[in-house]
């Protein structure tokens, strides 16, 4: 299941950072940051690759990698207790034009990413993947593939378009929040924490796609409000353009403004999103949960999703704590995640010489509509509404070193599994309740 609710974001903080010249119209990328400095106290591992990564940033080409390992347990509860190792790979390459010398006002997106080894996501009888970055760039199997390949031109300090292919969830990208976003490497670890689960039957992780964004006053931190069309059966695996000519499309407009809440940084964010395409009402979903059944189809689908964060203590600009929320509605049929909601706490750098520690509480509810089934089973229900907490601490060994133990308590939305027996060579079939799952796990990140 793929989403972070929204493509349209993917390439908005491309402008956060960069200043668009009012008298010029020129518009510059921000000071390279530099990757020099002793073993432990630098940003990165490998370093300043002997002054050469330093001069390729202030020439505008940007390479970002991480390596995100996870070691948890169902120790309660859940399908079956076990425990499972994954590892997640993400390289991020950014290249400006302008820096290059080219022309002015172009960037260029690149990613490329893959998965390991196994999560222990399937053993929880939930939804919410408990292991969010194991999911990408696909949740089954080994992958190593290319979700994001697009480009954005800056057309004025207020307009910009783009278009390529879009990784729809990332650090900088849709469903922005400063305290629960991303693919859980660095914030919480649980989906439904990083993410509005209501889009992900509309939004594909990785799309063709095109659109625009819109820079109100000039400074992207302050408002931006974006509009894209991106192609429903979109995936990391594939270019996608073979599929172009069936005009299955979803069509996604969002929007983010900056407040200041008692001269307190805070956010507040709203989208839509609506797909022509023909889904099942458990469609991308749920499928592991349901054994077996015929289900509905019904032709498109829309949900809106809302977002805040907002800073209730904020020494120095970006530290502090602060509160966070979602809220998601859908058409609750073909989409089977009716409403959704979240609220958490947050925490940046607030202890003594750890500035770069965070920490987040949150929980998370998801009202289920039963999915819609033909034949013998159409009155069967196998859900029920899922609701989960999540505890983490970021501790930062180094820089580049995030150690972060992680507990969560999660009832899933499946009430039952199909359970056998074999007594004196009968084998007998039947259901037994899955319990709410208790998870505890660590995560270990490394940036290169």
């Amino acid at each position: 299941m793929k989403c972070e609710c929204s493509v349209i974001m993917a390439a908005i903080l491309i402008f956060v950072g960069i200043f668009l010249g009012e008298n010029t119209g020129a518009s510059e990328a921000p000071p390279a940051s530099t990757y020099s400095g002793d073993f432990w106290t630098r940003s990165t591992i490998t370093g300043d690759w002997g002054g050469m990564r330093n001069d390729l940033a202030k020439k505008g080409i940007i390479f970002d990698l991480s390596l995100t390992q996870g070691y948890q347990g169902v120790v309660d509860g859940g399908k079956k207790r076990a425990w499972e190792y994954g590892g997640h790979g993400d390289l991020n390459i950014h290249i400006s034009t302008e820096k290059l010398g080219l022309w002015r006002g172009g960037f260029f997106a690149i990613e490329v990413e893959g998965n390991y080894n196994d999560s222990i996501n399937a053993y929880t009888g939930a939804l919410m993947p408990a292991n969010n970055s194991q999911m990408f760039p696909r949740p089954i199997g080994d992958n190593l593939n290319v979700p994001a390949f697009n480009y954005t031109q800056i057309l004025s300090p207020y307009f910009a378009i783009m278009f390529g292919k879009f990784a729809t969830l990332s650090s900088t990208a849709g469903d922005m929040n400063e305290f629960a976003h991303g693919k859980g490497d660095t914030q919480f670890m649980n989906m439904a924490l990083n993410l509005n689960p209501v889009v992900a039957t509309t939004v594909p992780y990785s799309a063709l796609g095109a659109g625009f964004i819109i820079v109100p006053t000039k400074n992207p931190a302050e408002a931006t409000v974006s509009f894209m069309v991106i192609q429903t059966n979109g995936q990391s695996n594939v270019t996608g353009f073979s599929d172009l000519n069936k005009n299955i499309l979803t069509f996604v407009g969002e929007g983010r403004v900056r407040t200041n809440f008692f001269g307190l940084t805070g956010h507040q964010l709203v989208g839509v999103a609506y797909s022509n395409k023909e889904f099942a009402s458990i469609d991308q979903n749920a499928r592991v949960i349901v054994e077996t059944g015929g289900i509905e189809s019904r032709k498109g689908s829309w949900n809106v999703h809302y977002n805040f964060d907002q800073y209730l203590y904020e020494p120095t600009k970006g530290k502090g704590i602060g509160i966070f929320g979602r809220f998601g509605v859908s058409d609750g049929n073909p989409n089977f995640m009716r409403y959704f909601y979240s609220i958490g706490i947050g925490g940046k750098g607030i202890i003594p010489r750890r500035p770069l520690d965070h920490f987040g509480i949150g929980y998370y509810y998801l009202e289920v509509n039963n999915p819609s089934f033909t034949g013998p089973l159409a009155t069967r229900s196998f859900l029920r509404d899922e609701y989960g907490f999540e505890a983490y601490y970021n501790c930062a060994v180094t820089p580049w070193m995030r150690l972060t133990p992680n507990i969560q308590y999660v009832r899933g939305a499946q009430k039952d599994m199909v359970t056998t027996e074999t007594t004196h060579g009968i084998t007998h079939i039947g259901r037994t309740d899955v319990g709410a799952a208790t998870i505890i796990g660590v995560r270990l990140q490394l940036i290169f």
